[in-house]
């Protein structure tokens, strides 16, 4: 079905055709330019905006929104591998044992990675595949630092300030000076779980890919989870999210809370020189993060960035320049991370930091699959669960905007 706003038209029938797809972003942005330009000069020279030219830049946002998460599909499914081929592979006779498991429930060759719960561990490339999909759909694990433990908890000291140190004569007596204070920053990794069912009829049909299917199957649920605690999570049996840490005013910034600059205005941007915070939110972080900072926030808050202007009237946003690239906001990247709160009173809802640096997800190695034919037939049911922590590893590198007024 095809949708048309004001005769910008969106074709579903653009498919997977990525350069097609990007095109018609392309033009729908340049239609977004223009009746936001249109708006802006009717508020110059009346006051105010028509009521149909703010219901045309709505519409005009919502396509760009669209558009956006179809490109994004368009080009995981054309990034995505099969698994579970019949060729030869070095790991093969291991992925055959797991497919008749899956299957069939046979546990032949349960002599590798076999857990105590008569469980099965999948293989390598497998859980490689939910790992990378998840990076594909999760927009904070793709930008954020990423560590694979053994164990069950990650622990990381960490450099609060280091030694003191001071100038001195020639055969001056050496002072002795403070010691570097250090800091122990713990990640325990959480059980994260999906329960993906199949009939046995579909799972004896021959050319089922299982290990595609296993992937497919839990990769958006995991992801969708993921993100809302590492954007949120109070970090009981999730992890910790960097919205969960404590916040100050970057004024008032110290180890173990994140800076935070003020719109000056509750719920809302400055009504004047709107951009102004957003220069103070890149300038309030340090000159060593922002060469690899990225902007954070949901699709709501980027639509109302999306009609600012810099006083040379070039738009602050701007979209990628490639199908496979990211928008921008004065030149960083911008990712869009649906769990970012709304804009509202007192909400912090837009990010800027080096989340590489700034937050850390902890992977424990292994993906399990539990297959239980009895609990609800005729299905199979799948528990699949791997372990997964976070949390924010260095304060400093990560700033918020608060729409408060101080």
């Amino acid at each position: 079905m095809d949708m048309t706003t004001d005769g910008l038209e969106t074709k579903a029938g653009a498919g997977g055709d990525i350069p097609a797809l990007f095109a018609e972003f392309s033009a729908a942005f340049e239609e977004f330019k223009a009746t936001n330009d249109r708006r802006l000069a009717e508020i110059e020279k009346r006051g105010s905006a028509d009521g149909l030219l703010e219901g045309k830049l709505e519409r005009l946002n919502a396509v760009l929104d669209g558009q956006k998460a179809a490109l994004d599909r368009a080009q995981l499914e054309r990034a995505r591998p099969r698994l579970d081929a019949k060729a030869a592979e070095a790991n093969g006779e291991y992925k055959d044992a797991f497919a008749a498991y899956v299957k069939r429930g046979e546990e032949k060759a349960l002599s590798v990675g076999v857990s105590a719960d008569g469980g099965y561990v999948v293989p390598a490339d497998t859980e490689g595949e939910i790992t990378r999909l998840m990076t594909a759909v999760s927009p904070i694990r793709a930008i954020a630092g990423v560590r694979q433990v053994s164990g069950s908890v990650y622990k990381r000291p960490v450099t609060v300030s280091g030694p003191a140190t001071g100038w001195v004569g020639e055969t001056a007596a050496r002072p002795t000076t403070n010691s570097q204070t250090l800091a122990e920053l713990s990640y325990p990794t959480t059980e994260l779980y999906a329960m993906p069912a199949a009939t046995s009829a579909f799972l004896d049909d021959a050319a089922v890919d299982v290990g595609q299917w296993i992937a497919d199957e839990v990769n958006a649920a995991f992801a969708a989870q993921e993100t809302t605690a590492f954007v949120s999570g109070d970090g009981v049996n999730k992890p910790t999210g960097f919205l969960a840490a404590s916040s100050v005013a970057e004024a008032s910034w110290q180890w173990g809370k994140l800076g935070y600059v003020a719109t000056g205005a509750a719920g809302a941007l400055p009504a004047s020189n709107a951009s102004d915070v957003l220069v103070d939110l890149v300038y309030a972080l340090k000159a060593g993060y922002r060469q690899n900072a990225s902007w954070v926030m949901n699709r709501k808050t980027q639509a109302a960035l999306r009609k600012l202007k810099d006083v040379d009237g070039n738009y602050l946003w701007q979209p990628a320049g490639s199908a496979d690239g990211r928008a921008r906001l004065m030149g960083f990247d911008l990712v869009e991370a649906e769990d970012m709160p709304n804009i509202g009173a007192n909400s912090l809802s837009i990010a800027f930091g080096d989340f590489r640096r700034g937050y850390l997800i902890v992977d424990r190695q292994g993906v399990s699959v539990l297959r239980d034919p009895f609990s609800s037939k005729p299905y199979v049911l799948f528990y699949t669960t791997k372990r997964v922590g976070g949390g924010v590893a260095d304060y400093d590198a990560i700033k918020l905007l608060k729409f408060a007024a101080s």
